[in-house]
């Protein structure tokens, strides 16, 4: 066997660490799929409606800060995807998606007031 001087002990660990968390974002890459047809259904809203938060402000329709908490609200729902597609293996189930857009909706109905 060789015979390893702790400097160079050292220096192996740290590169099998180096590997292993690289394998491991691997991994998790592979399961996070954004194009999953729930997902890209209520991101693309959620896109839509930054959108018409943004066109509704320069119209001067909302407020400024009506504009933030309409943000923050679409923000909360956006955090709730991901964490839920994290727990489903990168998708998200159809009472998921449901319940996204059921929030959606209520948002997109402050926007339209």
């Amino acid at each position: 066997m060789f015979k390893l001087f702790n400097g160079s002990r050292i220096a192996l660990t740290i590169l099998s660490l180096g590997v292993l968390a690289g394998a491991t974002e691997l991994a998790n890459a592979q399961t996070w799929d954004d194009a999953h047809p729930r997902r890209a259904q209520v991101l693309e809203r959620l896109d839509n409606q930054h959108y018409r938060i943004n066109e509704q402000l320069r119209e001067g329709e909302i407020s400024p800060r009506e504009a933030r908490a309409l943000h923050a609200q679409d923000r909360f729902i956006r955090d709730e995807e991901r964490f839920m597609a994290r727990q489903n293996g990168g998708y998200i189930t159809p009472a998921q998606q449901r319940a996204l857009n059921q929030q959606e909706n209520a948002v997109s109905g402050a926007i339209g007031r």
